[in-house]
């Protein structure tokens, strides 16, 4: 079965929260994560444990959090980016000046 994610990154997450949609050819996995430390730890779960074979951030990522999720996986999956510079959920700041 053909696995896919979308992780988005919120303040008000406590704890890493999943959900799945069946899509009839595969899994849509959505994870909730605190910050970049969480979703890297995430990260390596869904790529080694969960057999997914990308990983999209949400743009409240920045450059940063995308490169470190890119690194914590190692290569086993593709991590791609919906990319807000400046996101509007976040006063016009980048996921980086919110996250780290």
């Amino acid at each position: 079965m053909r696995k896919v994610v979308f992780m988005f990154v919120s303040a008000s997450i406590t704890e890493a929260r999943r959900m799945e949609m069946d899509l009839g050819q595969g899994l849509m996995i959505m994870v909730g994560v605190s910050g970049y430390d969480m979703a890297c730890e995430e990260a390596k779960k869904l790529a080694d444990e969960d057999g997914v074979i990308l990983i999209e951030l949400c743009g409240g990522f920045g450059t940063i959090g995308h490169a470190r999720v890119t690194e914590a996986v190692e290569g086993k999956v593709q991590v791609g980016v919906v990319r807000f510079d400046n996101h509007p959920g976040y006063e016009n700041q980048s996921g980086d000046s919110k996250w780290l």
